[in-house]
């Protein structure tokens, strides 16, 4: 039987999270595979998820169903999740707490899904091995958020630490994801412009960058930004999962600095609301035709 082969393929942990924000307790579903997954789904783009997540969490994947994603999940001993605490305006920096880990993805219980793009996003270090990595490197363009590397569950804390295995690691990256805080702790450098080119240097063909003010994107040696405009930060968490995924789902057909401006737009629809964006196409493509892109390099 032919392989189902979808246009964005997730791979990570689903999560159970914990938001706090000044006297505000939520409990949450999350995870790449969550927001990014029903984000680009609502887009019309062919989606599939492999997750990892404890048996009796399996009814939270019927929200995913839902939309029409194919979903394949492996029984872990725990649900993956994360206390995130804001303790700033703008919501850009957080205090993390894991409060649960799936443990590593098995590598014999994979179905034989593929993609255009495979996006891994684990939501912390520990999920997804370089092994697994390499076999998905082989059949499709890696797209891989940071943070499941170098975010480390030690006790109550979660770090964020040196990848071990980065230099091999982000070699067979096509597109990576990483905010100010990681470009930060990866190069040193407190100024993401010249983070971009010490972090392009370890292999990754295109860099998205989010922070506060919006997204800046690498490119083949140039730079593009385009801002986040928000009624409110409701909805920050999910922020760059919801940017990397739309962005992906529009390179399917555009060039770079439409893929950032589009990227911009809807991540700044998602801000304003909490829980994953479940705007139609029309609505983003709208919205972005009002937003400016910079060239800055």
């Amino acid at each position: 039987m032919p392989q189902p082969k979808f246009d964005i393929l997730f791979v990570g942990d689903f999560a159970k999270d914990v938001l706090v924000h000044g006297q505000e307790r939520v409990v949450a579903s999350g995870g790449s595979v969550y927001y990014g997954a029903v984000a680009v789904a609502r887009l019309g783009i062919r989606t599939g998820v492999i997750t990892r997540l404890h048996r009796s969490d399996f009814v939270l994947l019927d929200e995913l169903k839902a939309e029409g994603i194919a979903v394949y999940a492996q029984a872990a001993p725990q649900t993956s999740g994360i206390e995130n605490i804001y303790n700033t305006a703008d919501m850009d920096r957080r205090i993390c707490h894991p409060i649960g880990h799936a443990g590593l993805f098995d590598l014999d219980d994979l179905p034989r899904w593929n993609g255009r793009y495979v996006f891994i996003g684990p939501i912390m270090a520990g999920i997804v091995s370089l092994d697994l990595v390499k076999r998905f490197a082989r059949k499709a363009k890696i797209a891989l958020d940071i943070q499941g590397f170098v975010r480390v569950p030690r006790g109550n804390d979660l770090p964020t630490e040196e990848w071990p295995e980065r230099r091999e690691g982000l070699a067979l990256v096509h597109t990576l994801k990483l905010d100010q805080a990681e470009a930060e702790a990866l190069t040193g450098e407190t100024d993401p412009l010249a983070a971009l080119p010490q972090v392009a240097a370890y292999g990754p063909k295109e860099i998205v960058l989010t922070h506060a003010s919006g997204v800046t994107v690498w490119a083949e040696g140039k730079v593009y930004q385009s801002p986040f405009v928000a009624e409110n930060l409701s909805g920050r968490t999910g922020r760059g999962d919801t940017c990397i995924s739309t962005y992906l789902a529009r390179r399917l057909t555009r060039e770079p600095d439409e893929a950032c401006r589009f990227a911009a737009a809807a991540t700044s629809l998602k801000l304003s609301q909490p829980g994953p964006l479940r705007r139609p196409l029309g609505e983003i493509e709208a919205f972005a035709a009002t937003l400016p892109v910079r060239v800055l390099r």
